[in-house]
């Protein structure tokens, strides 16, 4: 392992239980990423796009499901970063919030095709999301703590942290596909009928997602909780306290955010492709059920690919991080992914680039397969990136804050990708049509990232 904590070298205590932290924090990410991974992209919405039958409805509900969580954790996030900062409890709320994403995630299990009920099915798994998206807000916040700051690139990325979270995210992907899931045979992955006795008629091999992903996350957590012992904050004040004082100190730091020109822009420019990534990954399991008519087992062997690029690119994004800086990452795959979603538009059963192809060609396929690797390989380097830029923006001493304003400026318009892809797709009652409104978010983005500084903003900035 790379010695990220040089400082502590001295002491060799200190530096396995620096290195232990590091662990413990790198295992959220396993534990929480086959909530993106199985539930929201390659398993459980394909399944609704099947039970629903209707790809378009189906596509459209999913978007305002998630447009509508995201509004909540917008509206949220950056009060109780702020609270969190001031009280110095920062693995409270994530006790809280992890409660949240396995009540969610075992919800889905209720989803039998024969009693389907979609909104209660949508509820359900947006409380796992809210649970899952603010108890990464906590923990992204305290990467600051962990190794200086010109070490944080391989901590987020290539050290372990996203590639860390992908292979978790892998490795359950295919004991789902390989043990659980069934096909259109009744039989998994490999040809057997799903284990511990579950029944294919009724999908609860399928379903088993739900419990699968909650069990999952409270195993893999337990490292998280033993090692990540949360520093004890100089001037911390009551839970009560910190509410009454959060939302005047909140209102200033909005309030100044526009003289900080370069974090201002990059929560704007984050704003837009990170929304517009989050629908490339909530969409690209039911775009391919629906556009291409592919089955759950392959939309999951798509996500294996897709998982095991992620891993890598963001374990390179990560070197390349530390060699760079985090900008230069960020502005390549933020290019790549847009021509990447642009050109998923033109892939359908009948036709690839406006190119008529026989209804049996596995063309379609085999590009679709290709280009949902680019989007793990990109997205996995660009997440990571985005995670150490924030902290080379961010202010030290209010860094929950600063993360909660991260997680507003990628859920204030979060709504943005769902929504618009929800109401393209049904004004177009096309889901090829209903996708290009990620490649705008992605222009916009890429725009904003040129008034973002490599180091965040200056002295001489902030005094003008």
């Amino acid at each position: 392992m790379t010695d990220f904590t040089t400082a502590a070298a001295v002491d060799p205590a200190t530096l396995a239980a620096a290195r232990k932290r590091i662990w413990g924090w790198w295992w959220f990410d396993w534990a929480s990423q086959p909530y993106n991974t199985l539930l929201i992209t390659f398993i459980f919405g394909p399944y609704v796009v099947g039970v629903v039958g209707d790809g378009s409805r189906a596509q459209a509900i999913w978007g305002y499901g998630i447009g509508f969580a995201g509004i909540l954790l917008a509206i949220c996030a950056p009060l109780l970063g702020a609270v969190a900062d001031k009280s110095g409890k920062r693995m409270g709320f994530i006790w809280f919030f992890s409660a949240l994403y396995v009540i969610g995630a075992w919800g889905v299990w209720y989803s039998a095709p024969e009693d389907f009920n979609i909104w209660f099915v949508m509820l359900m798994f947006c409380i796992g999301l809210v649970g899952m998206e603010f108890a990464t807000i906590f923990t992204n916040a305290m990467l600051p703590d962990l190794a200086p700051r010109e070490e944080l690139g391989k901590v987020s990325g290539s050290g372990s942290g996203w590639a860390w979270g992908y292979v978790g995210g892998l490795v359950a992907l295919i004991l789902m596909l390989t043990l659980l899931a069934e096909g259109s045979t009744g039989k998994t992955l490999i040809g057997i009928d799903p284990i511990f006795g579950l029944d294919p008629a009724t999908r609860e091999g399928t379903r088993s997602v739900g419990p699968l992903t909650a069990i999952w996350y409270v195993v893999f957590m337990i490292p998280f909780f033993i090692w990540v012992k949360e520093p004890r904050k100089p001037g911390a004040v009551s839970i009560g306290a910190a509410i009454s004082g959060a939302w005047p100190e909140l209102k200033e730091t909005l309030r100044g955010l526009p003289r900080n020109r370069s974090l201002f822009a990059f929560l704007g420019s984050s704003m837009f492709y990170r929304d517009a990534l989050n629908g490339v990954y909530t969409f690209g399991g039911i775009y391919a059920a629906g556009v291409l008519g592919w089955s759950v087992v392959q939309v999951g062997i798509f996500g294996i690919l897709a998982a095991f690029t992620g891993a890598i690119f963001a374990w390179l994004g990560g070197k390349a991080d530390s060699r760079f800086g985090p900008k230069p990452v960020i502005v390549f795959n933020v290019v790549a992914l847009a021509l990447t979603a642009l050109a998923i538009v033109f892939v359908s059963r009948n036709s690839v680039f406006g190119m008529p192809v026989a209804a049996d060609s596995g063309l379609p396929d085999i590009l679709f397969y290709i280009l949902g690797a680019i989007v793990g390989a990109a997205g996995g380097a660009m997440q990571s990136a985005s995670r150490t830029m924030m902290v080379r923006q961010g202010d030290q001493d209010k860094m929950t804050e600063g993360f909660g304003l991260y997680a507003l400026s990628g859920k204030a318009t979060a709504f943005l990708a769902p929504l618009s892809i929800g109401i393209v797709t049904d004004l177009s009652d096309s889901q090829q049509i209903g996708i290009l409104p990620v490649v705008v978010l992605f222009i916009l983005g890429l725009i904003l990232l040129a008034f973002v500084h490599p180091e965040g903003s200056q002295p001489k900035a902030l005094a003008s």
